[in-house]
């Protein structure tokens, strides 16, 4: 008797590799060692303790941009890190003003305002890191306008529209700091690009705090979630400490005052 070929798997199947239920850590822990030992990552690496970079980045970009939420939005908010580098140069190319927070939210003008009519020639370099950090104009919360579209990273997602990010917490702070400002509201759609290896079965425990997507675009298909998770409505202010506060000043200047 011959033995069947076991057939290859395919990068959905590979993620039910991922634990169905974890903590978040653990979840975090599973798909930067999957990303990494399938060789679906890239530069930069490691890929553990960051929004890992992704082959098919790209494409997973391309498929946002077909979204009609996508080519309607004016105004994004966009996470600063590799992966989603192509999202930005798209949003950039397509005339879109782009807002990068800056690292941890350590400064009164915290957000850097990409405006394309300004960089023109330079929007390729705009939307890297670096460049970002050299051409973007530093901008306060109250000057962010109507976010139309949110861009996070992700280290994982589920179907609901569960997402567990790097282990920082800032995307989440981001966000409560735009709902504060009246930036951010139920119209603004919150998407994330990632491999289809990052997509797992779920469901992703999920704290108040924490900010679901609506949209996930991998590199082969689009997802619209089941938005069976509530968003965020503001700033959780006992969730943070004085130390973190006096850290953040844009959320320090809107924290009220507490008791001796």
């Amino acid at each position: 008797m011959t033995r069947r070929r076991r057939r290859a798997s395919t990068p959905r199947e590979r993620a039910g590799a991922v634990p169905k239920r974890a903590d978040k850590q653990a979840l975090r822990e599973a798909i930067w060692s999957l990303l990494t030992r399938r060789r679906l990552g890239r530069f930069p690496f490691p890929l553990t303790d960051r929004i890992p970079n992704f082959r098919g980045a790209e494409a997973a970009a391309e498929r946002l941009a077909t979204l009609p939420e996508w080519t309607a939005a004016r105004r994004l908010k966009c996470n600063p890190d590799a992966a989603q580098l192509p999202v930005r140069r798209a949003a950039l190319a397509a005339g879109k003003h782009v807002f990068m927070a800056v690292p941890r939210l350590s400064a009164a003008k915290c957000f850097l305002h990409l405006d394309p009519a300004r960089l023109r020639g330079r929007l390729a370099q705009a939307a890297t890191i670096s460049g970002a950090a050299k051409l973007g104009t530093p901008v306060g919360p109250d000057a962010l306008g109507h976010i139309d579209l949110i861009v996070a990273g992700s280290v994982a997602v589920d179907l609901r529209g569960g997402r567990v990010g790097k282990g920082g917490g800032y995307s989440d702070l981001e966000f409560a700091l735009a709902v504060a400002h009246g930036a951010v509201d139920d119209t603004t759609l919150v998407v994330t690009t990632v491999h289809d290896a990052q997509v797992v079965r779920g469901p992703i425990p999920m704290t108040p705090h924490d900010v679901p997507v609506d949209v996930v675009a991998t590199p082969t298909r689009l997802i619209r979630t089941r938005h069976a998770l509530p968003r965020p409505n503001g700033v959780r202010w006992d969730d943070l400490t004085d130390a973190q506060l006096a850290a953040m000043p844009p959320l320090a200047a809107l924290a009220p005052r507490r008791p001796r």
